[in-house]
């Protein structure tokens, strides 16, 4: 189990945006903090009201958003445009092209959200669009399956053989999860405080796992994490 603690990772401070890259993305790079197998980008952004990221282009990735508190607004090139509220996620696969904006759509109300890229199986897939609400009911003290690569459990797919697991924890609950042999995980903590075996983690702080068969978490708090079971 290593430990990247959210206070360092890497920031980006413009004003209207307020950003926290796990990984190393736009003016932030480091050596050490490339990706995690296919997991390539974690961002946890914070956009001001009224303002968000103009149109540009992605391509040959997986693209999955999230929000914990407020809301944006999407528009792309495929002729998609929605408004993503919390409990709802996103994914857009670039394959072969795609150009979209996201904007904060209130005049007053901050937005709150994670950005996440993986790595396809292949380059050159047809682009596509998906986006669905789940329940808080179904990730209360138990694992919500938000992104699969064959939609299974009523998640989104996605051209990569992962999974993208949420789970609300109140104090003293707990989850476990299993990894199959050879397979890989990452951890990230979006709010309030868990522990994993003598180890206590907090908002913002992500756990990689490569010699793990078992997972356990125990909520310290109201606490809400994702998890990211990976080749």
């Amino acid at each position: 189990m290593t430990i990247r603690p959210a206070d360092e990772r890497g920031h980006g401070a413009h004003g209207w945006l307020d950003s926290r890259h796990t990984f190393s993305f736009a003016d932030y790079h480091d050596d050490a903090h490339m990706g995690f197998r296919v997991l390539r980008v974690i961002n946890e952004d914070r956009v001001a009201p009224g303002m968000g990221f103009g149109t540009h282009p992605h391509r040959d990735m997986e693209i999955i958003s999230y929000v914990l508190e407020g809301a944006i607004e999407h528009k792309d090139s495929l002729g998609h445009g929605a408004v993503l509220r919390p409990g709802e996620v996103q994914r857009i696969t670039a394959g072969t092209g795609v150009q979209h904006s996201e904007f904060n759509p209130s005049a007053s109300e901050p937005v709150h959200f994670y950005q996440i890229w993986l790595l396809p199986d292949r380059r050159g897939h047809q682009p596509g669009y998906a986006q669905k609400a789940f329940p808080v009911e179904g990730r209360q003290g138990r694992w919500q399956a938000i992104i699969s690569p064959d939609g299974s459990d009523e998640s989104l797919s996605i051209h990569q053989d992962a999974r993208i697991l949420l789970a609300d924890l109140k104090p003293h609950q707990s989850v476990r999860h299993e990894f199959r042999t050879g397979r890989h995980g990452w951890l990230q903590i979006l709010r309030g405080q868990v522990r994993s075996g003598e180890t206590n983690l907090s908002a913002g702080d992500g756990v990689s796992f490569s010699d793990e068969s078992v997972l356990i978490l125990e909520g310290l708090d109201d606490a809400e994490v994702m998890l990211f079971d990976l080749p």
